[in-house]
């Protein structure tokens, strides 16, 4: 069976480097909202986010992405000023209680993206790849920090509108994309060893272009930049585990770790360099596995 070939990488961020590709680092997820289509509400209160941010790191995250708006199909914006009253608190507090943990914002806002960096975090990861607001790649570069670029179809509120994508029209419509975004961003001064890619599972893809796009994941390598696989409790996952037996149907997420674990292992198999999750401690166990199978693999 073959399996790609993983670049190796020195992440530049902020303050410090991270190196990719050795084994894959993992980036929990901490939504610190009332809507998320996982875990909204779950973490809304700050010492309830704060603790879980703690378990995280505990249980092996090598990064934390704070996020304060929900981004799930339909999600309503919210105003910058709520997200950050949301997501500013906990991250003070996180780096007052670990200052060596390495912490990204989950935004698309510049604004929020710089309060962020300037409190602590390392890095800015953007949904809409740079696209929802014109100041982000000017913003990051002058920032100096990590910038993970995703691809997205549309916004939430349009996923439900957009035409269907055959199985081979899914890697070259990402590809191409995520080509002219990286472009865009090394034009206003972003450092390429400050840029990781991340497909977009899921955002504007619709269930099984999904799976095209997982299926095909390491042709992004030819890109020439690290790559972030997002799967952990994806709606595309849901529909071929509920089996309809008694004791077999997914009611919820907070326990189906078996569909997640089995794509972040495709995903580390076809190259990607990080995942971001919900399940920490079940997804560093099954990347340890995969990263020695990867290993073996490498010429």
């Amino acid at each position: 069976m073959p399996f790609a070939v993983r670049a190796r990488f020195e992440w530049r961020l902020r303050t410090r480097t991270l190196e990719l590709g050795r084994r894959t680092l993992l980036m929990g997820i901490l939504n610190v909202t009332p809507d998320s289509f996982s875990d909204g509400g779950k973490f809304i209160e700050r010492e309830a986010a704060v603790a879980h941010a703690l378990a995280m790191l505990d249980d092996g995250a090598d990064i934390l992405d704070i996020g304060g708006e929900s981004t799930r199909p339909n999600a309503t914006p919210i105003a910058a000023g709520e997200e950050q009253a949301r997501v500013l608190p906990v991250l003070r507090a996180v780096l007052a209680a670990r200052p060596e943990a390495v912490v990204s914002i989950d935004t698309y806002r510049a604004e929020t993206a710089r309060i962020a960096v300037e409190a602590g975090a390392e890095i800015v990861n953007d949904v809409s790849g740079h696209l929802w607001d014109a100041a982000m790649s000017s913003t990051c570069a002058e920032l100096r920090c990590g910038a993970i670029l995703m691809h997205t179809r549309g916004r939430p509120q349009e996923w439900h509108t957009l035409p269907a994508l055959a199985p081979d029209e899914v890697m070259p419509l990402v590809l191409g994309d995520l080509e002219f975004r990286t472009r865009t961003a090394l034009v206003a001064g972003i450092a390429r060893e400050s840029i990781v890619l991340d497909p977009g599972f899921g955002f504007g893809k619709i269930m099984d272009e999904n799976y095209a796009l997982l299926a095909r994941l390491d042709g992004l390598s030819k890109l020439g930049f690290p790559l972030l696989a997002g799967v952990s409790r994806k709606s595309f996952l849901r529909p071929i585990t509920n089996l309809g037996a008694p004791g077999l149907a997914t009611e919820t997420w907070d326990s189906a770790t078996n569909p997640t674990t089995v794509a972040n292992t495709a995903a580390i198999l076809a190259g990607a360099h990080i995942l971001r999750v919900h399940d920490v401690r079940p997804t560093r166990e099954a990347a340890a596995v995969a990263d020695r199978i990867l290993g073996a693999a490498q010429p």
